[in-house]
C-alpha cells in the first residue's frame, strides 16, 4: 500500500468532480464515485511513497506554508494505455508547483517514491476513473464533457492518507 500527501478541493470544485464521477457511473464507467468510503473525496496527490515515516510529519507541515491556493481544473487527460486512468488536469500555477516541490523535498528520503512524483515530472490532476478499458475511453470522454462548468476555485486543505490503515488526517 501507499501513503500520500493530498490537496483537497473547495466545495465548488469538489461538486464538479463528484458530478463527473456520477456521469461516468451513469455511462457504465467505474469511476472514483463507486468508492463509498467517507474518506473518498476529489483531491490532487502532491506526494506518494510506499511509506511516510511518522518522524517526517513535522517536516511536511513546515513545508506547507500555503493555506489556500487558487485551483483551476483543465481539460480531461488520459494516462496509460490498455486500461487507462481518466483525470481532470489541473492548470499548474507557480504556487502549486512550489508547494509540490517543497513537499517532495521534505519527504525525498521516503522509501518507494515513484519517478512521476519528482518535481519537473509531476503532472497535477484529479482522478476521475481508473482502469478504463481502451474500448470505453470514447464513452468516458463524452460522459465528462460539458461546455459550461465552473472550473476555478481553491484548495480546501491538505491531508495525509495512509492506504494500508485506510486512515486520513488533515495537516492544514
Amino acid at each position: 500500500m501507499v501513503q500520500s500527501v493530498e490537496l483537497l478541493l473547495d466545495a465548488g470544485l469538489d461538486a464538479v468532480v463528484r458530478d463527473e464521477w456520477s456521469r461516468l457511473l451513469e455511462a457504465g464507467i467505474a469511476s472514483q464515485g463507486r468508492i463509498r468510503s467517507e474518506s473518498n473525496r476529489p483531491h490532487m496527490t502532491l506526494f506518494v511513497a510506499r511509506e511516510i515515516p511518522a518522524e517526517l510529519e513535522e517536516a511536511v507541515q513546515a513545508a506547507i506554508a500555503v493555506r489556500r491556493l487558487t485551483v483551476r481544473l483543465g481539460g480531461v487527460v488520459v494516462f496509460g494505455g490498455r486500461h487507462a486512468t481518466l483525470a481532470r488536469a489541473v492548470v499548474p500555477s507557480a504556487e502549486l508547483l512550489d508547494l509540490q516541490a517543497r513537499v517532495y523535498t521534505a519527504l525525498a528520503g521516503c522509501p518507494g517514491i515513484p519517478d512521476h512524483i519528482r518535481p519537473g515530472e509531476w503532472t497535477p490532476h484529479v482522478t476521475l476513473a481508473r482502469r478504463v478499458p481502451s474500448a470505453r475511453l470514447g464513452t468516458a470522454l463524452l460522459a465528462v464533457q460539458t461546455p459550461e462548468r465552473k472550473l476555478l476555485g481553491s484548495s480546501a486543505g491538505i491531508r495525509r492518507w495512509d492506504g494500508e490503515a485506510r486512515r486520513e488526517w488533515l495537516l492544514v
